[in-house]
């Protein structure tokens, strides 16, 4: 077994050993011991940033099933160097602000961190193998361990809602997941995504291309929460803030975009990956924004954020895809490299955002932004923290969340300039989209700031006297804005060392037809259409926010009876009851039918032997 298997593994080991510690070392919060592990993975991944930096990759083939082509076969290039440096950074973080945030006197934190250490090893499994059935079992751990998350004050009806749900529909899309590489292991014979890229030609001419394409494409949406499989995102709000940040931030929802990077090599040429990928992805990201302005609940308000900027990724993922087939890398490359970059940034931004929300629970006793306001003198740290976080997701200036935005903005100008799928007659959704779902977004960042801290502080309504975290609980959303801002005013650290080399893992293309880029991302582009993009977002933003309650009864116009969320609770509910009535039938609680069905299910087995 390799260093890089036993760097998967690890937190599966640790899980083992963490309800031992936390029943016998009482005096010392079980996270401490947990925290170890994932600053010695990020240190350890971290050391492989030169390699992947300069085109090198490095695989590890563990046998297991050999015989079926089955094999725990580990590789890191630089897109899966770029999600394992995610999950162990942003994981050392959250496990930081978990000490804090959890008491070991009123918590169970032997389950929490098991629960935590086996989602951090399945995600490391996922974005770090090759072999489809093994990434599919590690893809199916992080549902269950989700699971187990969202569910960890089982105590509450809603989290136990919330966890089933996520379940449901993310197992759904796991299934999917699973039939579509089925599929393409009978058209390649090979279980390793490696092999299939090399036989892209085969799987474009082969009869189950588009069942395999859709198939992937349902499980890469289940979980990275895209239209309509997004419902179960604002119901997981319910588990911890450390969870919510962790998971809903920068890891799990990923993985879906991890899965249509990954594969994009070879659907990417296809028509219908370009439509279903970018028009899902645009669609998210209007839809996320427009419900997130209704919310009043702090972490249903990122919850709807998460799936807007989810969708903001993946449609730039599916506008960039085009240049693998039709070689226009100087106008589809920047929609990719812009994909990764605000990626890394939502995961700043999002994480830092999401630890605030729990230090206003935390410290008030409440996440009802109709109770809150006023908080700007009293927690004036958290109030900076929320600042730079919101600012940064609404794409302003100085925060790094401006310079992915104004990328985005280019990759949905520039598909319209190519006839390319039709893109030049329906292209013009995009830019449309785009720009309705990024004014939404400001609306909900300034309500999700000023209605929180702006206003008349309102101590009667708050269940706690508000006063400021302690230092402990701020350390890790501080360190998450301050990557924010330099990000912002030094983006191009992360070009040529993360950037760079994930792109190329992307679009392996570009390498093997010597088509040399650089990655370079600048603060200022002049007087652009992005510039004058933004600048119209900004100005209807604010006077859309000044006039909020005059135009919010649109909503009202939605009925309840007519969701999504209603749909699948009847839906459920009907599966139920035909389950209970189907079951009725032969359970009768009669002992001759049962002989019935033993003696009739022998006779058949005597049958079939002679």
């Amino acid at each position: 077994m390799t260093s890089l298997h036993i760097a998967i593994l690890s937190p599966f080991v640790l899980a083992f050993f963490i309800p031992l510690l936390a029943k016998y070392v009482r005096k010392i919060h079980t996270g401490w011991f947990v925290l170890i592990l994932p600053v010695l993975l990020f240190i350890y991944f971290f050391r492989m940033i030169g390699m992947t930096a300069h085109g090198g990759t490095l695989k590890a083939v563990l046998e297991w099933i050999p015989s079926f082509g089955i094999n725990f076969t580990a590789y890191v290039d630089g897109l899966g160097l770029l999600f394992a440096l995610l999950i162990t950074g942003i994981g050392s973080l959250v496990v930081l602000y978990s000490i804090y945030y959890l008491s070991k006197e009123r918590e169970q934190l032997g389950s929490f961190y098991v629960y935590l250490l086996m989602f951090m090893g399945a995600m490391l499994g996922v974005v770090l193998v090759d072999n489809v059935i093994v990434l599919y079992l590690f893809w199916e751990l992080t549902s269950i361990s989700s699971f187990l998350l969202i569910g960890y004050w089982h105590k509450r009806e809603k989290s136990r809602y919330g966890a089933t749900k996520s379940m449901l529909i993310t197992i759904f899309g796991g299934l999917s997941l699973l039939g579509g590489f089925i599929l393409l292991y009978i058209i390649t014979g090979s279980f390793s995504i490696r092999e299939m890229i090399s036989q892209v030609d085969l799987i474009s001419s082969n009869g189950f291309f588009l069942p395999a394409l859709v198939l992937i494409l349902i499980g890469a949406f289940t979980k990275s929460a895209q239209f309509p499989f997004y419902i179960w995102l604002p119901d997981a709000m319910e588990a911890p803030t450390p969870v919510s940040a962790y998971l809903h931030s920068a890891t799990m929802v990923k993985a879906g975009i991890y899965l249509v990077a990954r594969f994009t090599p070879i659907f990417a040429f296809s028509g219908e990956w370009f439509w279903i990928v970018s028009l899902t992805g645009i669609v998210t990201l209007f839809w996320g924004s427009f419900n997130a302005v209704k919310q009043t609940d702090l972490k249903a308000i990122l919850a709807f954020s998460t799936v807007s900027q989810l969708g903001m990724i993946m449609s730039m993922l599916g506008v960039g895809s085009a240049a693998l087939h039709f070689h226009h890398f100087e106008y589809y490359l920047v929609a990719v490299i812009a994909a990764i970059f605000h990626l890394i940034n939502h995961a700043t931004f999002k994480g830092s955002l999401f630890m605030a929300v729990g230090i206003i629970d935390h410290e008030t006793g409440t996440r009802d932004i109709r109770k809150l306001g006023g908080l700007m003198t009293v927690m004036p740290i958290t109030f900076t923290i929320s600042l730079i976080g919101a600012f940064s997701m609404a794409g302003l200036p100085p925060f790094n969340g401006f310079l992915s935005k104004e990328m985005f903005f280019t990759s949905m100008i520039r598909i319209t300039d190519f006839n390319l799928f039709n893109a030049d007659t329906w292209g013009f959704l995009f830019p449309v989209l785009a720009w309705t779902g990024s004014v939404f977004t400001f609306i909900y960042c300034m309500v999700l700031l000023f209605q929180t801290f702006g206003g008349k502080y309102q101590p009667e309504k708050l269940e706690k006297k508000a006063h400021e975290a302690p230092l402990g609980m701020l350390i890790s959303p501080i360190i998450l804005v301050s990557l924010v801002v330099i990000f912002f005013f030094f983006p191009n650290i992360l070009s040529y060392s993360i950037i760079e080399p994930a792109a190329a893992s992307i679009m392996p293309s570009l390498l093997d037809n010597d088509q040399k880029f650089k990655v370079e991302i600048s603060m200022w582009h002049g007087l652009s259409p992005e510039l004058y993009m933004t600048l119209g977002v900004v100005a209807l933003g604010v006077l859309a926010y000044v006039t909020l309650g005059r135009w919010k009864k649109v909503y009202g116009l939605f009925p309840e009876t007519l969701t999504l969320n209603r749909l699948y609770d009847r839906s459920l509910y009907g599966l139920e009851k035909g389950s209970n009535k189907v079951t009725r039938t032969y359970m009768t609680g009669f002992l001759r039918d049962y002989l019935v069905y033993v003696f009739v299910f022998l006779l058949s087995q005597s049958a079939v032997r002679l």
